[in-house]
C-alpha cells in the first residue's frame, strides 16, 4: 500500500498510529485495541520507531501482526545514531515484509547514557530519506511541525528544512498535533508558498489525561489555546471519564473543522487505545464527514 496513491484516490483518508508492544502483556492489549478499532476500516495504520533503533524488534513484531492481518500498514523508522547498514539491515525486513511505505524522521537522543551513535548515521531526516530513495523503491512520508519544530531556529526555518525533505524524495507529510486549527492552515499556506507541493495530512490527538497531554505539549512544543484550557480548567481533574470525553469531543469538534475544510486526511495518535479513536471516527461517520 502506497500512502501517496491512497490520498490521490480516496479523501478523505483515515489512518490510526500505534506505537510497538513491549511485552506479552501490551501485546494482548494492542491485539485488543486493533480488534476494536479494526471494524472502522481507516485507510491504514502506521507503526512508530523508538530512539536509536530501541524498538526495532518490537515495532517489526507490531507491524508484521497489521500485516499478517491484512491491514494496509505503515512503518516508521528513525535514523538517528544508526549505521547505513543497521538501516539497510530494517529496511530489508519491512520489504520482505511487503511494506511499501515507510515514514522517515531523524528521531531524538536516545535516553541511555551509555548509547554512542554510529559515526555514520544520519543526522537529519532529509540525509535519511535522501539514502532511502537511493536505495529502496519504497514511498517516503515525513513529518511536519505546524508550531515549529522544538530545536528550530524559527517555523520559517523548519519549513524550509521540510522543503528539503520534500527535495530529498518525501512525498507526504503528517503534521505533528495541534490544538487550533488554524495552525495547520496558516501552516500549509506558508508551505506552500515555500514550494511544498505534497499532502500535508493534520495529525490529532486527543485528550487521554491531563498528565500525558502536558507532558506531549511540552515535549513536542504544542500549545494549548485558551479555549481548550478554560474546558480543561472546567473539568473535574479526578473524574478521569469526563476528563477523556473532553479529549473526544474537542478532537471531534477539530475534525470536523478540518474535514469541512477539505482536508486529504487525518491521522489519529492512538496511544494504543481505542475509546477515543473509536468515538471520534463514529461522530464523524454519524455526519456522512467521511
Amino acid at each position: 500500500m502506497r500512502v501517496t496513491q491512497l490520498y490521490k484516490d480516496k479523501q478523505p483518508a483515515i489512518s490510526f498510529e500505534f506505537f510497538p508492544f513491549r511485552d506479552d502483556k501490551t501485546q494482548a492489549s494492542f491485539n485488543n485495541t486493533i480488534d476494536a478499532l479494526s471494524p472502522l476500516s481507516p485507510d491504514y495504520f502506521s507503526v512508530t520507531f523508538g530512539a536509536g533503533g530501541s524498538t526495532r524488534d518490537g515495532s517489526y513484531a507490531t507491524a508484521k501482526i497489521l500485516v499478517d492481518k491484512n491491514f494496509p500498514t505503515v512503518a516508521y523508522i528513525a535514523g538517528f545514531g544508526l549505521a547505513p547498514d543497521e538501516v539497510r539491515d530494517i529496511l530489508d525486513k519491512y520489504k520482505a515484509l511487503g511494506i511499501e511505505t515507510i515514514f522517515v524522521i531523524r528521531g531524538d537522543q536516545p535516553k541511555d547514557a551509555d548509547f554512542k551513535p554510529h559515526p555514520d548515521s544520519f543526522a537529519y531526516a532529509c540525509d535519511l530519506i535522501k539514502f532511502i530513495k537511493d536505495n529502496y523503491d519504497f514511498t517516503l512520508g515525513c513529518a511536519g511541525y505546524p508550531e515549529g519544530h522544538v530545536q528550530a531556529e524559527s517555523l520559517e526555518a523548519d519549513i524550509k528544512y521540510l522543503k528539503m525533505k520534500q527535495d530529498a524524495g518525501a512525498q507526504y507529510v503528517v503534521a505533528q498535533f495541534f490544538y487550533d486549527n488554524e495552525f495547520y492552515f496558516s501552516y500549509v499556506n506558508k508551505c506552500r508558498d515555500a514550494g511544498v507541493t505534497i499532502p500535508i495530512i493534520p495529525g490529532i490527538m486527543p485528550v487521554y489525561t491531563l498528565k500525558l497531554i502536558n507532558i506531549l505539549t511540552s515535549v513536542c512544543g504544542a500549545s494549548i489555546p485558551a479555549a481548550m484550557q478554560a474546558r480543561i480548567d472546567a473539568v473535574d481533574k479526578g473524574d478521569k471519564d469526563a476528563v477523556l470525553n473532553l479529549g473526544i469531543d474537542y478532537a471531534a469538534e477539530q475534525c470536523k473543522d478540518l474535514l469541512a475544510k477539505g482536508v486529504p486526511g487525518l491521522h489519529i495518535y492512538t496511544m494504543n487505545r481505542s475509546r477515543s479513536t473509536k468515538a471520534i471516527v463514529e461522530a464523524l461517520k454519524k455526519e456522512n464527514l467521511i
